[in-house]
């Protein structure tokens, strides 16, 4: 489901495949954990290879952004699909995440 790597300011969490019901508290537990680690001072989720995405999905990065807030830890989302970017569009999400382009951007934030 996600590798988590680790460069000196940013934690990335690749998530592949489809983040749906059937795995979202499982996903959920893998990123607040990243999170509450504050091994890093930004936590960036790369959705490259995420295929798709429902509500429960939704909501797993949602609560890992109310802890990421929480404790001061930057986190934000990159290379999102236009097939999902356009769920965050209609749930006016995309106001309240941060949304990098590429892994490139990821970089260059770090």
């Amino acid at each position: 489901m996600h590798t988590a790597t680790q460069a000196p300011n940013v934690t990335v969490i690749r998530l592949e495949g489809h983040l749906n019901a059937a795995n979202a508290e499982q996903v959920r537990e893998q990123l607040t954990s990243a999170v509450a680690a504050q091994t890093a001072p930004m936590v960036v989720v790369d959705m490259e290879q995420t295929q798709s995405l429902d509500s429960a999905g939704l909501m797993a990065l949602v609560s890992a952004l109310k802890l990421a807030q929480r404790i001061n830890i930057e986190f934000a989302l990159c290379a999102v699909s236009p097939a999902i970017r356009i769920i965050f569009e209609l749930t006016q999400l995309d106001r309240v995440f941060n949304m990098l382009e590429s892994s490139a951007a990821v970089e260059a934030t770090a």
